[in-house]
């Protein structure tokens, strides 16, 4: 077997980056690493001396080496999650300034055709992304929030860390994502054919961007309506699927209607919150609720302006418009020093709508109608349901912290390696409001902005307590008991289920043999969102199964302590 082996000379290079908010010159040196194994995958790509594009992907070959969970990776074993070719661009806008460089990669089988497969254990597709933590130092704001979604029973894209090494060159810490795509266990609606031009054939699915047009293959249609008066700017809303060298006029022609019908009703309607003839008629109000929420903890700057998908099922399966998934938090968590982000307190999509705020030159806003919905009773009542349901078991600080902690432990080794590579630590790169001088620094500066923030949303919550009844749309429709995280894990790992109505329930683990060894719950819980953390310190290293009963459902998983 042919020894693969990175060394890398050191490197150093001026980036000067003009952007819409300063400019500024950063020094960046690359220093040597010396790559051989790894605790994360280890993704190996070769270009053959291909330079990677911004747009019509390249072919390449992609190896990847994981060895199970818990087992180290070596860079000269052999390549056995995936050893085939792969299509690969760059991706990204501002980020793409940054030497460490972001990748779409598509699988493909040998006649050069999209191929779907499984990476690192996800549900097979096609689509990925390399996704690399640049001006984030603490690597995770972006797994952080996909968590969290995940958590509230919402899809957000899967994650998975690696250690990249392209073209012989070693590149740090990425991860590894899925893309935004229809599929069963992606964005699950139904898949629209270019046939399906009439009935409720013609009624989904699509998923509609609000984003920068950056890549190939992008078309859209502008909003009908102005952001705010006397803007010079109105909202283009993206075709993301059907994509545009897919979708046909009759399909592009419902559901810019469809919008424009909501957006009629945002802008003229003296009762918006009407079940009948209001935003209940076009929306599923509970995922915009959560939307809100997520991009509300993290007080995320793009949010509902950038990197924002809707999108709609099939009205015979459900003719709403739903909010998500979420995306793209890297600027989030305290981590930018414009439009407020930096503070713990006041709402974000407050302060995005307040015109007077935005930069003169901002070519990117909000739609008129978020404001609306923030301003609404009803649906600040729906908010503040939804967090009276979560905010002990997701939105509260020991549990992202726990999150946070077990992240630590994963990156310990890699971060080290990945701050070699990119010495950005005690650097400020834009747009970090804070600077720390440590990798211990970020985190410390994370957790604490994070507690900030959650302490000031529980404080000052919109909207006010309402009916049960009014309420139970917000609440889970299906038992769900969800892998554990982190998996392998040491010493604490998280475990999230759903309860769809009230029933006694049982959360127990057992080693191996079948041995009961711990009881995490045992009576009668609510209908709600859940998640337990067992703590497996005085546990030896080794398989467990743990499994949830409540009513006639039983469900087990296998999880892994690795000491």
């Amino acid at each position: 077997m042919k020894k693969r082996f990175v060394r890398f000379l050191s490197l150093s290079f001026l980036i000067c980056m003009q952007i819409t908010y300063g400019q500024d010159l950063i020094q960046t040196n690359e220093n040597v690493v010396e790559f051989t194994s790894s605790n994360l995958p280890i993704v190996v790509i070769d270009t053959h001396g291909q330079v990677i594009p911004n747009d019509e992907k390249i072919t390449a070959d992609m190896g990847i080496i994981f060895n199970g969970s818990g087992i180290r990776n070596n860079l000269t074993d052999p390549f056995n999650n995936y050893n085939g070719k792969i299509g690969i661009e760059l991706r990204g806008s501002s980020s793409q300034m940054f030497p460490k460089k972001q990748y779409a990669v598509e699988t493909r089988d040998i006649s050069g055709e999209d191929s779907s497969v499984s990476l690192l254990g996800f549900p097979k597709e096609s689509d990925w992304i390399l996704f690399a933590p640049y001006n984030d130092k603490s690597l995770m704001r972006d797994v952080l929030v996909y968590k969290i979604a995940n958590m509230l029973g919402r899809y957000a894209s899967r994650s998975m860390y690696c250690e990249l090494v392209l073209n012989g060159d070693y590149k740090g810490v990425y991860v590894l994502l899925e893309k935004v795509k229809r599929d069963a266990n992606r964005v699950n609606i139904k898949k629209l054919e270019s046939g399906d031009i009439s009935g409720d054939a013609l009624t989904g699915g699509y998923i509609i961007k609000i984003d920068k047009t950056d890549g190939e293959d992008n078309d859209g249609w502008y909003s009908g309506y102005y952001p705010f008066p006397g803007s010079p700017i109105r909202i283009f809303y993206q075709y993301h699927y059907p994509r545009p060298s897919n979708i046909v006029f009759q399909q592009k022609n419902y559901i810019q209607n469809k919008i424009y019908q909501f957006e009629t009703m945002m802008s003229s309607s003296s009762n918006i919150s009407d079940s009948a003839t209001g935003y209940p008629k076009y929306l599923d109000v509970s995922s915009f609720a959560e939307f809100f929420l997520v991009n509300e903890f993290a007080k995320n700057v793009d949010a509902y302006r950038l990197s924002t998908y809707l999108y709609k099922d099939r009205d015979s399966r459900n003719p709403k418009m739903f909010a998500g998934p979420v995306w793209d938090f890297n600027l989030a968590f305290g981590n930018a020093d414009y439009y407020n982000g930096w503070a713990t307190d006041n709402w974000e999509l407050e302060y995005l709508t307040n015109y007077q705020n935005m930069f003169y030159n901002e070519n990117f806003f909000a739609p008129f109608w978020w404001r609306k919905l923030f301003d609404d009773q009803n649906f600040q009542n729906k908010v503040y349901a939804r967090w009276q349901q979560t905010k002990v078991n997701v939105f509260n600080a020991q549990v992202v912290n726990n999150l946070i902690d077990s992240l630590v432990v994963l990156l310990d080794e890699a971060k080290t390696r990945n701050f070699i590579k990119w010495p950005v630590l005690g650097v400020w790169v834009w747009p970090n409001y804070y600077v720390g001088q440590t990798y211990t620094d970020e985190i410390i500066y994370l957790k604490n902005w994070i507690s900030a923030r959650l302490e000031w949303m529980d404080n000052n919550m919109i909207g006010e307590p309402t009916f049960v009844n009014q309420e139970s749309e917000l609440l889970p429709k299906n038992f769900i008991l969800q892998q554990n995280y982190p998996n392998p894990f040491n010493p604490a790992t998280n475990i999230r289920y759903a309860i769809g109505n009230k029933q006694f329930v049982t959360l127990k683990v057992y080693d191996v043999l079948g041995n009961e060894v711990a009881t995490l719950i045992d009576e009668y819980k609510p209908a709600g969102n859940y998640n337990v953390i067992f703590d497996a310190s005085k546990f030896s290293s080794g398989v467990y199964f743990y499994q949830l009963k409540a009513g006639e459902f039983i469900q087990t998983r296998k999880m892994i302590l690795n000491k």
